[in-house]
């Protein structure tokens, strides 16, 4: 079995934030033309034997730093402003159309699930447009279906900072599964207006009380893009067991996130992190989800992730580990794409 002959669907990256803070003159072309930097550009896309994805559009705090390698608990996020969060959601819109427009047909951008495998098939990058953090969606819904029509298919409500429709997780290592603030009114109003324009709703991030919340009210599979197994690294970001059944029993996925501080049961975030710990979170999520719920979500551009991969380059990397571990042809081909394919219909319709 060739490591090299499976497509890949992403469930999660954070490219779109990287060349968008990136201080150049032709960010489009960058992404094209590859850069070198971060985890993600086209040619290591491609070389990777990645076909499409999420792509995330995450605004940013100017006061927020990222972990280092010793620190697993780096404070709470403080809230951002819905016009402060509005004009980078804006910014990377113009970004990504600047992307596609530049491509010349090697990008597309995907709103149902026959664009996404029509893209497969021309062997375009099939894009998914995703926000992870409503902060920039007014109160009141208003301008919801403004960024539907701008290709919006998918959605985390929050993130690991507070908003007007509920709170994230912060980064704590070991920690139960963080059980804060749920959904506000506001909260379950987005969601069953998700629902109604068939939005994807993603779970990733989101507190416990917040994801029983969006179980009680929503009418589509529960989707966790890149999340991990807390039974085996006790991050509060991470599922429980009870959490990954109810994911499976709505016949919703899971994707294995990268970031080695939430695979590692040490909860480091070390380089040197072996296949044989994201196998095991994989073999974990598919003995409860069932093997139709899990594939992968990276955290591309958002994480430090397991040398080993590096890069999306080194995605056959993590296939050949599945290989190995014996998952055999038929359910590596679901993980690394056939699942996706298959929540994104149930979730947009055909």
């Amino acid at each position: 079995m060739n490591s090299n002959n499976f497509p890949i669907i992403d469930g999660h990256n954070d490219t779109l934030l990287r060349f968008f803070e990136k201080e150049s003159a032709q960010k489009a072309k960058d992404f094209l033309e590859g850069d070198g930097l971060g985890h993600l550009d086209l040619p290591r896309i491609r070389a990777g034997g990645m076909v499409g994805g999420f792509f995330a559009i995450f605004s940013p705090n100017s006061h927020e730093i990222l972990p280092d390698d010793d620190d697993r608990n780096p404070p709470y996020a403080g809230a951002l402003s819905q016009k402060s969060a509005e004009q980078s959601l804006q910014g990377m819109l113009d970004l990504r159309d600047a992307i596609v427009t530049e491509a010349k047909g090697e990008v597309a951008l995907c709103h149902t699930v026959t664009e996404f495998s029509n893209a497969m098939a021309a062997g375009e990058l099939a894009w998914i447009t995703h926000i992870e953090g409503a902060e920039a969606i007014k109160p009141d819904l208003s301008n919801l279906e403004h960024y539907y029509a701008r290709g919006l298919r998918s959605l985390g409500p929050v993130w690991s900072r507070p908003n007007v429709f509920g709170a994230g997780v912060p980064f704590r290592f070991p920690s139960s599964p963080d059980t804060g603030r749920g959904l506000t009114p506001e909260g379950e109003a987005l969601v069953k207006e998700c629902n109604r324009l068939r939005i994807m709703v993603d779970l990733s991030h989101i507190t416990e009380r917040g994801f029983w919340d969006v179980v009680r009210v929503t009418n589509a599979p529960l989707v966790a893009t890149h999340s991990n197994a807390h039974a085996i690294s006790a991050h509060s970001r991470n599922l429980t067991d009870e959490q990954l059944r109810a994911i499976g029993e709505t016949g919703g996925m899971v994707g294995l996130n990268y970031a080695t501080g939430f695979l590692r049961p040490d909860g480091q975030w070390s380089p040197g992190t072996g296949a044989d710990v994201l196998i095991r979170h994989l073999e974990h999520m598919i003995a409860l989800c069932g093997e139709d719920c899990v594939g992968l979500g990276s955290d591309f551009d958002g994480a430090r992730i397991p040398s080993f991969i590096k890069d999306a380059s080194g995605l056959p990397a993590l296939v050949a580990a599945m290989v190995e571990a014996e998952f055999g042809e038929e359910l590596i081909t679901k993980i690394t794409h056939r699942n996706w394919l298959r929540v994104l219909e149930k979730t947009w319709g055909s």
